[in-house]
């Protein structure tokens, strides 16, 4: 017997001995979570912490962008900026030592006073080893997991076209079996399906909707898999919605306009498949939500809307029946019936406070993210809270609390992988920071 094998038998000999539940690991290749839904099937952890936090096993420097990171097979990967370059890092997801780095220099502008910086997150594919990025400036890359090796690249402004943009690109791409989808943008060319292998085109469609900063998920339509991406970019007057694709060809079904009439307003919430024929979306800009329903023409129509449950660019969370979420920038949390929209309850959490340097700091969850994993729910506050709750059509309930560090645009979801939680903190000393959850 390998040593390895012996190791794994006395480990799990001895958990079961102790009455623990053994830790049941996976993958977290997609920043919405390896089914693109925010859960994880993962159990075994330990989510009980004092308000110090749970472990700090590694943390690493970062520079600037709002992308979260993937991990797959041991390894982690995360694209950032540093000065007037974009960098792809792959580190050993235990340890958080380099494996390997790729870099190349991007023209750094703002609008509105905010910077670009990526936040498009990485994807892998688990059957080919491959990672993907999508850069700031339309850079999409296609590396070699295990080396770093680049196998293919395409700069998607010279091979599509422009498409106008706020901030530069931001949609994830998504792997759907041999295609990789790409929400362009681009006129003649929204949304494109690559060979996910060598870069080549599959297929493109043509709709006057342009690139958003939601990303592209797979639903169920009629038994049938159908591809939506929340489009809009910067155009006057704003336009953009819902489009329902045929992802063997790319034929558009349906195109559910949802946008804002303010100029200044972004589609960025990626759409959430509620079970069979029912898409949620929701935008932060006088909209709010919209429960969509397709009929047998696969043909979407308003099930219900939510004026309260509007996020930005956080995307709230389906979980059996009801949509958890928080509503734009006031911190309020909402749970709703995903049947009816009738709100569950409401909740404003500023008036709990976690100690940070001797000083009672509120929870901020204005941007905050949900994930779901081992019976309950993580939440990372924007400003560097991490809670473990329960939560239920009922109410909600905090099990553990704990300030891990103070800093505004902590934006990007948490990842969770083999027991181990990544967090990015985005300002006033980036890092990257790896907290273990494995019981002892």
């Amino acid at each position: 017997m390998k040593l390895s094998c012996l190791r794994y038998y006395f480990l799990a000999s001895a958990v079961l001995l102790s009455g623990l539940s053994p830790l049941q690991a996976a993958d977290w290749p997609h920043f919405l979570g390896p089914n693109l839904d925010l859960h994880s099937a993962e159990t075994g952890l330990n989510t009980e912490y004092t308000e110090e936090g749970p472990a700090l096993l590694w943390e690493v420097e970062r520079g600037k962008g709002h992308s979260g990171p993937v991990i797959a097979d041991g390894k982690l990967v995360f694209i950032h900026q540093v000065e007037d370059k974009e960098e792809i890092r792959c580190l050993d997801a235990e340890t958080g030592e380099d494996i390997w780095t790729h870099s190349y220099p991007v023209d750094v502008a703002q609008s509105y006073g905010i910077v670009d910086t990526p936040r498009s997150s990485p994807v892998i594919d688990p059957e080919t080893k491959l990672v993907y990025t999508l850069g700031n400036d339309g850079d999409l890359i296609c590396f070699e997991v295990e080396t770093g090796k680049v196998s293919w690249q395409l700069k998607l402004e010279k091979e599509f076209g422009p498409s106008p943009i706020f901030f530069g690109y931001g949609s994830c791409p998504l792997v759907y079996g041999e295609k990789l989808i790409v929400h362009v943008g681009a006129e003649e060319n929204c949304v494109v399906a690559l060979n996910k292998k060598d870069g080549s085109v599959i297929w493109t469609n043509d709709h006057e909707w342009n690139g958003s900063y939601a990303s592209p998920v797979i639903g169920k339509v009629n038994g049938e898999d159908r591809l939506f991406v929340f489009a809009g970019g910067m155009v006057k007057p704003p336009h953009g919605g819902l489009l329902c694709i045929q992802p063997e060809n790319g034929t558009i079904d349906d195109a559910f306009s949802w946008r804002s009439d303010n100029f200044a307003s972004v589609n960025a919430a990626t759409p959430v498949p509620c079970g069979p024929n029912r898409i949620f979306l929701t935008e932060d800009y006088g909209k709010g939500g919209v429960m969509l329903q397709y009929g047998p023409d696969f043909r979407a129509r308003v099930l219900w809307t939510s004026l309260e449950l509007g996020c930005q660019f956080q995307t709230p969370i389906y979980h059996q029946g009801v949509i958890y979420g928080f509503g734009g920038n006031g911190g309020l949390m909402l749970a709703l019936d995903a049947s009816s929209g009738r709100m569950y309850w409401n909740e404003i959490f500023y008036q709990t406070t976690i100690l940070w340097e001797e000083r009672p700091i509120p929870i901020s969850l204005g941007h905050a993210h949900l994930i779901y994993v081992d019976g309950g729910f993580f939440c990372i506050s924007e400003n560097g809270a991490l809670l473990r709750m329960d939560l239920s059509p009922a109410g909600f309930e905090i099990r553990s609390k704990a300030r891990l560090f103070y800093a505004p645009e902590t934006w990007a979801p948490p990842a969770l992988s083999n027991g181990l939680l990544y967090i990015n903190q985005n300002e006033m000393g980036s890092r990257l920071i790896c907290y273990d959850l494995r019981k002892k």
